[in-house]
C-alpha cells in the first residue's frame, strides 16, 4: 500500500507525458488526477494506521549506495508527521489537478501540463516519506526541478522565463546552504540516517564538537541548523531569500496554488520539523530562526498592503503566513507550526483557485483596479474567497483562528528574548493581513468598476468542475482547525508521538499559553477586526465623502502626506530588495560576463588568431586528433598501458630516489 501511495503519481507522470498523444489533454488530465485521488485515498489508511492508531511502518527497499564509510539505502518512513504530510500534499495536488482539467481545458498541452503536476507531487512524496537526509534531497532538488518547469509552462513569455529562472537561482542559494548542512552532517555523525542522527545528537553537544569559524568556537550543532535552516530559507521564501515567490505568479494559476499552499514553499517547515531533535539542541541558533521568521511575516504582510495584482497579493500572504510558522518553530511550537501548515493549506488554495476562477472569467485580467462589481456575476466565487480571506485573517471559529492564534499566544507566553519582538510583530503582521484581504475582497467583487469595458467584454461563467472543488476548500477552511485543534496541539495530545522531539528541559511553557490571560487572547482577534475595518473605511465612498475637502486637501499640502507618499512608494517596491538585489548582485556578475566574454574571449584570444588563422588550425588540429580513434580494441589498450607508464614511471623514479636519499 505505502509503496503504491508513493508511485501512483510518478506513473500518472510518465503516462500523461508520453502517451498523451494518444489519449489526449482530457484523458490525460483524467489519468493523472486517477493517480493522484489513488495516492489520497491511500494516505488516508495511512493516517488512521499511523496517525491514529500509532503505528508507525519504516520500510527499507534496497541499497542505494554501499561503500565502507558511507551507506544509504532507499528507505521510507511513515510516522505521524509524515502522514499529515501525505494528506496535505495528495488532497491538493487532487483538487487541483481536477481543477485544472477545466481551467486549462482551451490550452493545447494539457497533457505536458498535468504531467508536470504530478511529477511534482511524486517528488513532494519522496521528499517527506524518506528516511535519510540523502533521499530528502533528491525530493528537495525534484521540487525546484518541477517548479522551474511548472513557472516557465507558457515559455514564450518573456516575464515567464525570467520567473522560472529567478526562482532557480534564488533557491540554488538556500539548496547551496542545505548541501552544506547535509555535508557536516556525514562529517559528524558518519551516516545520513535520521535515526542514528536524531538518537546521537544530544552527545555531539559537548565542547569536544565545537568548530572554530571566523575566530570562534561553534557548536557543531548549532553550525548544522544554521546552515539547514538557511535551505528552509529558500524553499519557505524568508526574508532575504523570498524575492522569488511573487515573481512566480507568472505561471498558470493552478500551479501557483500547488506551490503555495501544499508543496514546495511547505518544504522548508517540513524540514524543520523533522529535524526538531537538532533544532532543540541549538543554543543561540533558535533566536536567529526566531528573528527571520517574525521579519518575514510582517515584511510580507506589509507590502502587501498596497499591491495591485490579484495574485501577488495572495503569494505574499503566502510569504507572510510561513513566516509564522517559521518562528512557531523556533519557539519550539513544533506542533503548532505542523497544525497552522495543515489549514494554511486550505483556505490558501482556496484563495488562489478562487482568484483563478475570476481571471479565467475575465480573460486572464489580473489587475485588481481594473476589476469591480464582480459580486453580481460570480456570487459564488465572492463568498469562497470572503470566506478564505476571513479564516486568511484568522476571524473566529474558521481555521486560521484555532491555528494562527497559537502561535501568537506562544510568543508571548515563551520566555525567550526575542519571543517578545515576534509576538509584536506577529499582531502587527495580523493587523495587515486583515486590512490587504478586505481590500482584495472589496476592489474585486464589491468596488464600483472602472470604467475598463473589455474586462468584462468577454466574461463566462465559472465552470461546474471549478465550483465542486472551491466547494471541498470551503469545507476544509471552516471546519480543519475545530476537527483537528485537540488532535495536533494542547495539553493531553499525544498524536505526534516520537516524531517531533521536545527537549525536557524545554525553554516554552507549553502549559501556560493555554491558561494566558483572556484580555491577551482576543488581542488577535482585536487587530484582525481592526484592520478589516480600517480597509472599509478607506475604500468604501460613503465614508470618504464624509471627509470634508479642506481636510484632504491641507492633508495633501503637508510633510505628513509626503512621508505618506515615501512609505507607499517604499512597500510598493516591496522594501527595496528587489532593486538590491538587481543594482549590486546581479547587474555587477553580468557585467563581468559581458565584458569576459567579449574583450577577453572574442576580441582577445581569437581575434589575435585571425578568423584565416582558426579556420586553418581548428581543421588541422581536429584532422590529427580523428587519428587516434582507430575502432581497434588492442589500439586503446595499449594507449591505455602507454598513458599509465607516462604516469606512474615518473612517479616511481621520485619514490626511489626520494627513498636513497
Amino acid at each position: 500500500m505505502y509503496l503504491v501511495l508513493l508511485l501512483s503519481p510518478l506513473f500518472g507522470a510518465l503516462f500523461s507525458g508520453f502517451l498523451g498523444f494518444l489519449i489526449g489533454g482530457r484523458g490525460s488530465s483524467i489519468l493523472a488526477t486517477s493517480s493522484v485521488l489513488l495516492s489520497f485515498i491511500l494516505s488516508c489508511f495511512a493516517f488512521y494506521e499511523v496517525g491514529l492508531c500509532g503505528d508507525i511502518c519504516h520500510l527499507t527497499l534496497f541499497s542505494w549506495a554501499s561503500l565502507p564509510s558511507f551507506d544509504v539505502n532507499w528507505g521510507l518512513l511513515f510516522d505521524p508527521v509524515t502522514c499529515v504530510m501525505l494528506i496535505v500534499v495528495t488532497s491538493i495536488s487532487t483538487l487541483v489537478h481536477l481543477y485544472s482539467t477545466s481551467y486549462m481545458d482551451s490550452d493545447p498541452h494539457l497533457s505536458r501540463f498535468v504531467s508536470y503536476l504530478s511529477f511534482f507531487t511524486f517528488f513532494m512524496l519522496i521528499l517527506v516519506t524518506g528516511d535519510n537526509f540523502m533521499q530528502l534531497f533528491l525530493g528537495w532538488e525534484g521540487v525546484g526541478v518541477s517548479s522551474y518547469l511548472l513557472i516557465n509552462f507558457w515559455f514564450t513569455r518573456i516575464q515567464a522565463n525570467k520567473s522560472a529562472i529567478k526562482a532557480m537561482v534564488v533557491n540554488r542559494v538556500g539548496d547551496f546552504g542545505l548541501a552544506l548542512g547535509i555535508a557536516l552532517l556525514f562529517y559528524t555523525f558518519k551516516t545520513l540516517d535520521y535515526a542514528v542522527i536524531f538518537g546521537a545528537a544530544p552527545y555531539f553537544c559537548e565542547s569536544d564538537f565545537y568548530i572554530p569559524v571566523l575566530g570562534f568556537e561553534i557548536s557543531r550543532i548549532d553550525l548544522i541548523g544554521v546552515l539547514l535552516f538557511i535551505g528552509s530559507m529558500g524553499k519557505s521564501a524568508q526574508i532575504g531569500l523570498h524575492t522569488w515567490l511573487p515573481d512566480a505568479m507568472e505561471g498558470p494559476t493552478p500551479v501557483s496554488a500547488l506551490i503555495h499552499a501544499a508543496t514546495m514553499v511547505t518544504a522548508g517547515v517540513f524540514l524543520i520539523v523533522r529535524c526538531s531533535s537538532l533544532f532543540e539542541l541549538m543554543t543561540w541558533a533558535s533566536n536567529f530562526v526566531i528573528l527571520i521568521g517574525s521579519l518575514t511575516a510582517f515584511f510580507a504582510a506589509s507590502t502587501g498592503l498596497v499591491q495591485n495584482d490579484l495574485k501577488r497579493v495572495i503569494a505574499y500572504s503566502t510569504c507572510s503566513q510561513l513566516g509564522y510558522m517559521i518562528f512557531s518553530c523556533g519557539l519550539s511550537n513544533y506542533s503548532a507550526a505542523f497544525f497552522h501548515l495543515t489549514n494554511h493549506a486550505f483556505f490558501k488554495a482556496l484563495l488562489f483557485l478562487g482568484a483563478g476562477a475570476i481571471i479565467h472569467s475575465i480573460s486572464d485580467e489580473q489587475d485588481m483596479r481594473r476589476m469591480g462589481s464582480f459580486v453580481r456575476n460570480s456570487p459564488y466565487v465572492y463568498s469562497c474567497m470572503t470566506l478564505g480571506s476571513l479564516a486568511l485573517m484568522g476571524f473566529p471559529y474558521l481555521s486560521g483562528f484555532y491555528s494562527k492564534d497559537v502561535i501568537i499566544e506562544t510568543a508571548y507566553s515563551s520566555i525567550f528574548i526575542d519571543a517578545s519582538f515576534s509576538f509584536v510583530l506577529g499582531l502587527m503582521a495580523a493587523f495587515c493581513t486583515a486590512f490587504y484581504s478586505f481590500r482584495l475582497a472589496y476592489l474585486t467583487f464589491l468596488n464600483k468598476p472602472s470604467g475598463f469595458k473589455h474586462t468584462f467584454s468577454n466574461f463566462h461563467e465559472t465552470s461546474s468542475v471549478m465550483i465542486f472543488v472551491l466547494s471541498v476548500l470551503c469545507v476544509g477552511s471552516m471546519f480543519s482547525g475545530f476537527l483537528l485543534k485537540d488532535l495536533f496541539v494542547g495539553m493531553g495530545s499525544n498524536f505526534w508521538l516520537n516524531s517531533i522531539y521536545l527537549d525536557p528541559s524545554n525553554k516554552v511553557p507549553f502549559t501556560e499559553y493555554e491558561y494566558i490571560p483572556t484580555s491577551i487572547k482576543l488581542i488577535p482577534i482585536f487587530c484582525g477586526l481592526s484592520g478589516a475595518s480600517l480597509a472599509v473605511i478607506f475604500l468604501h465612498s460613503y465614508f470618504n465623502h464624509l471627509i470634508p475637502s479642506a481636510f484632504i486637501n491641507s492633508f495633501e499640502s503637508s510633510l505628513y502626506f509626503t512621508w505618506y507618499k515615501s512609505l507607499v512608494n517604499f512597500l510598493g517596491e516591496r522594501w527595496y530588495f528587489d532593486k538590491v538585489y538587481n543594482d549590486f548582485i546581479a547587474k555587477p556578475i553580468l557585467d563581468f560576463g559581458y565584458y569576459v566574454s567579449l574583450n577577453t574571449l572574442d576580441k582577445g584570444i581569437i581575434e589575435i588568431v585571425g578568423p584565416y588563422g582558426a579556420s586553418y588550425i581548428v581543421p588541422k588540429i581536429t584532422k590529427q586528433l580523428n587519428k587516434l580513434q582507430s575502432g581497434y580494441i588492442y589500439d586503446y589498450a595499449s594507449k591505455i598501458v602507454l598513458g599509465l607508464s607516462l604516469i606512474t614511471l615518473p612517479t616511481g623514479l621520485i619514490y626511489t630516489a626520494l627513498m636513497i636519499w
